[in-house]
């Protein structure tokens, strides 16, 4: 053979076995999974849920204008601090005060009223007795001179005589009754007509009295939208009266967040709390829940579901109050605040990174590898798994360069990190991304460790 076919065919070989080698590494390379890993670890974690809302005082009213007038005097500015009872505004009263006088004077008539109907009261009652007594002794008369008329002892002229002196004293007896009974009326419609002024005099005092504005209580004016001269009215139905002033007890601050409808069932009245407030950053306030609503709120109008009549599937918040333990004294309803409520704390837990967890159907357990041999040995049987579509919550863990996904039970959640109470074991190496990869990754698969950071482009999708 000569020289050049032996070359020849030596580069045929080297070719050969190139392509050879080559392929099998394709091969070796074409079912491989590049992820990211952690590791399971030990740590204190916390679940805080987080919600925005406003600054506002515990304690606060709105005085609303109780009768219709124009205010004639101010006594406080926007910002004062005022005590309980102290004076705060004026209406316009000439009207009430006068209806105040007349009522008083009426009530002051009827009282005299009434002492002269119990005058003649006992009048008419002495001469009840008067006639009582002259009934008696002309009905001793009376019987006396039948006797005597009977023994024809008298003349029936005198025996007339006693006789009609008898009526006479018995009419009057009945005459004076009816006057005490007259008189004892009269002294009943006194007493009620006194009833009657008083309960008009209560009435014009209370009109009075609205208008005149007191603190209910020690706080500060918030708010102050009218002025001296303007006109004020009170509410009437679908109308809102006029608002005089805002007055606020600033000694208990609060925070009045809405908190999501996922998280509300993690929030328990006394959790503490963290508050920063819009307005003085890099200050943290601590709180504590003190009270937490019971209705729904839909995020996208402020209307609570208890007032709608249709139900709607709209995300919905819950309103959530907590307390600021040491507030300053600078605060002003109204600020932009947010609240971190820790609902659960564990220590030295058992943890993951939450992108670790993922969800498969029971059907999509099966190794790829293993679904002909399982269906081929149980077919009945794989056939019903693989109509199962029950959802497995659980992570994927490297063993032996692949992937195997584990059922896992979990606790509370951080922001980073979730408990893991069942299924895992502290050190076990997790898949924790990318996330494309752990939507589609399959159990069994070959696996690559690259835990550089990933692309920008793979962290976006």
């Amino acid at each position: 053979m000569s020289t050049w076919k032996k070359i020849a065919i030596g580069a045929g070989v080297v070719v050969l076995l190139s392509a050879i080698v080559g392929f099998t590494v394709y091969q070796s390379h074409k079912n491989v999974v590049t992820v990211q890993t952690g590791k399971a670890q030990r740590m204190d974690l916390v679940a805080i849920v987080s919600a925005s809302g406003e600054i506002k005082p515990k304690t606060y009213v709105n005085i609303g204008a109780n009768a219709f007038g124009k205010i004639t005097k101010l006594y406080v500015r926007e910002g004062d601090r005022v005590k309980r009872g102290q004076m705060l505004a004026q209406l316009e009263n000439v009207q009430p005060a006068a209806d105040m006088d007349a009522t008083q004077a009426s009530l002051e008539a009827a009282r005299t009223d009434a002492v002269a109907a119990e005058a003649a009261l006992n009048t008419s009652a002495a001469d009840l007795n008067r006639a009582k007594s002259d009934a008696e002794r002309s009905d001793l008369d009376w019987s006396r001179a039948q006797g005597l008329y009977k023994d024809a002892l008298i003349s029936k002229s005198d025996y007339d005589m006693q006789k009609a002196a008898h009526q006479t004293a018995v009419a009057g007896l009945a005459q004076a009754e009816a006057r005490v009974a007259q008189a004892k009326a009269q002294k009943q419609s006194a007493d009620r007509r006194i009833g009657q002024a008083g309960a008009n005099l209560t009435h014009a005092a209370d009109v009075l009295k609205k208008t005149t504005y007191q603190a209910p209580f020690d706080g500060v004016i918030t708010n102050l939208p009218v002025r001296e001269g303007e006109t004020v009215v009170i509410g009437i139905q679908n109308s809102p009266g006029s608002t005089l002033m805002t007055l606020a007890d600033m000694s208990v601050i609060t925070a009045e967040v809405k908190v999501d409808e996922t998280d509300i069932v993690n929030v328990q009245m006394g959790q503490p709390a963290q508050v920063t407030i819009d307005a003085i950053p890099k200050k943290i306030f601590n709180a504590v829940v003190t009270e937490i609503g019971d209705n729904a709120i839909v995020r996208s109008t402020g209307v609570s579901t208890s007032q709608q009549t249709t139900a709607s599937q709209e995300a919905k918040d819950f309103k959530v109050v907590v307390t600021l333990q040491d507030p300053p004294e600078d605060l002003r309803p109204g600020l932009s605040a947010t609240a971190k409520i820790t609902t659960a704390t564990r220590g030295n837990a058992l943890t993951v990174p939450i992108q670790a967890l993922t969800v498969r159907r029971q059907a999509d357990l099966i190794p790829a590898n293993e679904k002909g041999s399982v269906q081929a040995a149980a077919p009945e049987a794989a056939k019903d798994k693989v109509k199962d579509n029950q959802e497995i919550q659980g992570v994927f863990i490297l063993r032996n360069h692949k992937a195997e996904f584990v059922p896992v039970d979990t606790g509370i959640a951080g922001t980073t990190d979730i408990e893991v109470i069942k299924g895992l074991k502290e050190g076990d190496e997790i898949i924790t991304g990318s996330y494309k990869v752990l939507r589609t990754l399959r159990p069994g698969a070959s696996i690559k460790v690259d835990n550089a950071a990933p692309k920008k482009e793979e962290e976006s999708s």
